[in-house]
C-alpha cells in the first residue's frame, strides 16, 4: 500500500445546478475533518444527516456525511463523503471548509490513481473507470463495465503467465550449454509458443473490439467525384449534413459526422472525391482524403457497377488492418438488387442511397465492426493497449523465428523479456511516472 501524506478534496459531481452535489474527500487528515464536519467521531459506513457549519460557525448547508475507514474504501485510504445540495456556491463553500481543515485540491484522477497505487485496481482497470464515465453509447457502457470488472485484466494476467512459464523454459534449456541433447529444438517449447501466439492473436482482435466499443468505429467514405459520398452520408445521418449537387469536387474538405446506431458510436467522414485536379482548393481536399485514410478503422469505397472493380485501386495504399468494404450505389439507376456478397476478404453491398435500399444491410454490417454482437464478455479497451499486444506480437514473431533458424536461446530469452514488460504495462505491473502522469491526467477532478 502507498502510504500518501497528504489529503486530497474535490468536488465529485458534475458542474451545474442539481438536486444533489457531492464532495469527495481522501486521506489520512479524514478522520479529523469528518469529526469537525459532523461534530462527533462518525460511524463507518452510516449516512449521517449533518449541519455542514463554515470556520466562524455559520450554516453552509445540510446534508449527508458519509466515512469509509481505510483500507476499505475506493482509494484504499480513509475516504470521506459530504452530500448537499447541488448548487456550485453552496459546494465551492464546502471544499473552501474541508481545505481549511487540512485537504488540498485534488489533481484529475487522483483518487483512481490512489486506488491503483493501493492495489484496489490494476491500471487497465482504472482506465476503465474514465471510459465508462465517458462512454457514449449502451455497449461501450456495458464494455467498460466489464474491464472495470477486470475481465481484460484477467485475459492480460493468462497470457503473461503462460508467457512467463515459456521464459522459464527457455532459460532453463540456455543454462545446459555442454550437453549434447537440444533443450531448444524440444517440441514442447515450439507448441507453447504457438499456443502464446494463438491466444495473443485472439486477444488482440477482442481488444480492437473494444477500442471500436471504447471510441467509436470511424469510417471514411471515399471514392471518386460524384460516386455519392455526400448522399450517403445524408443518408446514414439521417440530415442534410453535406452538399450534394452534380457538380464534381463539390466536397472540398473532410465533414465529420456522429451518429449512434441501436447504441453503438460512429464517426462518418465523408471525403473529396479521390482524383487528380488543377483546382488547388480540390487538391488539398484530396490530399486530407488520403491522410483520413491512415486514421481510420473502416474504409468505405462508394462506387457504381461501372466503376467499382477499377475503383478497388483506391485500396492500395491502406495500411494494415483497416477494414475494406464497397458500396456499389446508384442500384436504383441501373436496376440492380440490393444484396451482400464477400469477394477475396472485401465485404460488397449493393445499395442506393437515394432510395435507402440496401442501406439496413450496411448499417448491420458497420455495427458487427463496432462490436456488436460482441457477446457478454466483450471488454473495453484503449489504443495504447491495442499497441502493446502488437508490440507483444511483433516480440513472439521473432522469438518464433529465432527458434526455427539459430536456436540463440539468450536472443530468444531477451525477446521474451520484453513481451513480458509489454504486457505488464497494460496492467500497471510495469509503468513510469510518465505513463501514470499521461494516463490519470485524462480523467476528470474528483475521480
Amino acid at each position: 500500500m502507498s502510504q500518501s501524506t497528504d489529503t486530497i478534496a474535490a468536488i465529485a459531481s458534475a458542474p451545474g445546478a442539481a438536486g444533489v452535489g457531492v464532495l469527495r474527500v481522501s486521506g489520512p487528515a479524514v478522520p479529523a475533518i469528518a469529526h469537525a464536519m459532523l461534530g462527533r467521531a462518525p460511524q463507518p459506513r452510516h449516512a449521517h444527516f449533518a449541519a455542514f457549519r463554515d470556520g466562524a460557525g455559520e450554516l453552509i448547508d445540510r446534508g449527508l456525511l458519509l466515512h469509509f475507514p481505510a483500507p476499505t474504501s475506493y482509494t484504499g485510504e480513509h475516504v470521506l463523503e459530504l452530500q448537499g445540495h447541488g448548487s456550485a456556491v453552496l459546494l465551492d463553500a464546502l471544499l473552501r471548509r474541508v481545505c481549511e481543515l487540512g485537504a488540498r485540491l485534488a489533481r484529475p484522477g487522483e483518487f483512481t490513481e490512489r486506488a491503483f497505487l493501493n492495489g484496489k485496481l490494476d491500471l487497465a482497470q482504472a482506465e476503465a473507470v474514465a471510459d465508462l464515465i465517458a462512454a457514449r453509447s449502451q455497449a461501450g457502457a456495458r464494455a467498460a463495465l466489464q474491464s472495470m470488472e477486470g475481465v481484460f485484466s484477467r485475459r492480460v494476467e493468462a497470457l503473461l503467465q503462460a508467457l512467463v512459464a515459456l521464459r522459464v523454459h527457455i532459460e532453463a534449456a540456455i543454462d545446459f550449454p555442454e550437453e549434447e541433447i537440444d533443450f531448444l529444438a524440444d517440441p514442447a517449447i515450439a507448441a507453447r509458443l504457438e499456443s502464446l501466439r494463438t491466444g495473443l492473436a485472439e486477444l488482440l482482435r477482442e481488444a480492437q473490439r473494444g477500442l471500436r466499443l471504447n471510441d467509436g468505429l470511424r469510417v471514411a467514405i471515399v471514392g471518386r467525384p460524384n460516386a455519392g459520398k455526400s448522399s450517403l452520408l445524408n443518408a446514414l445521418a439521417g440530415s442534410e449534413r453535406a452538399i450534394v449537387t452534380a457538380i464534381p469536387g463539390t466536397t472540398r474538405d473532410v465533414l465529420r459526422e456522429s451518429l449512434s446506431l441501436d447504441g453503438i458510436a460512429l464517426e462518418l467522414a465523408d471525403t473529396a472525391g479521390l482524383r487528380d485536379t488543377d483546382d488547388e482548393v480540390e487538391r488539398e481536399g484530396v490530399r486530407r482524403a488520403h491522410g483520413e485514410l491512415q486514421r481510420t478503422d473502416v474504409v468505405l469505397l462508394v462506387s457504381d457497377a461501372e466503376h467499382a472493380g477499377a475503383d478497388l485501386a483506391f485500396f492500395a495504399a491502406l495500411p494494415a488492418g483497416v477494414e475494406r468494404l464497397v458500396l456499389v450505389n446508384k442500384i436504383d439507376r441501373d436496376l440492380l438488387d440490393a444484396h451482400v456478397e464477400s469477394r477475396d476478404g472485401i465485404t460488397w453491398l449493393w445499395a442506393s442511397a437515394k432510395t435507402g435500399a440496401g442501406l439496413d444491410a450496411l448499417r448491420d454490417h458497420l455495427k458487427r465492426l463496432a462490436g456488436a454482437g460482441s457477446g457478454e464478455g466483450a471488454f473495453s479497451a484503449r489504443r495504447r493497449h491495442v499497441l502493446a499486444l502488437q508490440q507483444v506480437g511483433m516480440h513472439l514473431d521473432r522469438t518464433a523465428a529465432i527458434l526455427a533458424t539459430t536456436r540463440a536461446g539468450e536472443l530468444a530469452a531477451e525477446e521474451l523479456r520484453t513481451a513480458q514488460h509489454e504486457l505488464g504495462e497494460i496492467t500497471g505491473d510495469y509503468s513510469s511516472d510518465d505513463l501514470l502522469g499521461a494516463i490519470f491526467s485524462s480523467f476528470c477532478i474528483g475521480k
